[in-house]
């Protein structure tokens, strides 16, 4: 993991296409501004583990499906 050092106003720029912007601290919090191409998805943390973990519920109620069906054909 890499550990940077930022002020408020400085940036971080990863490639050529994201900036991440301190904006504000507020005791022990951070503002962060992203500028990425709308191509680039970005969510929190735990908003991109629920989502994984709903992704990953729903492709094993597919596989379930898709189990029975095969079952019932034979």
């Amino acid at each position: 993991m890499l550990v940077l050092t930022r002020k408020r106003n400085e940036s971080i720029q990863i490639g050529e296409e994201i900036e991440i912007k301190v904006l504000a601290v507020e005791g022990d919090q951070i503002k962060l501004g992203i500028e990425a191409p709308k191509s680039v998805d970005i969510y929190r943390k735990e908003i991109y583990l629920d989502i994984q973990q709903r992704n990953n519920e729903a492709a094993n109620i597919s596989l379930d499906v898709l189990t029975l069906l095969k079952e019932s054909k034979e």
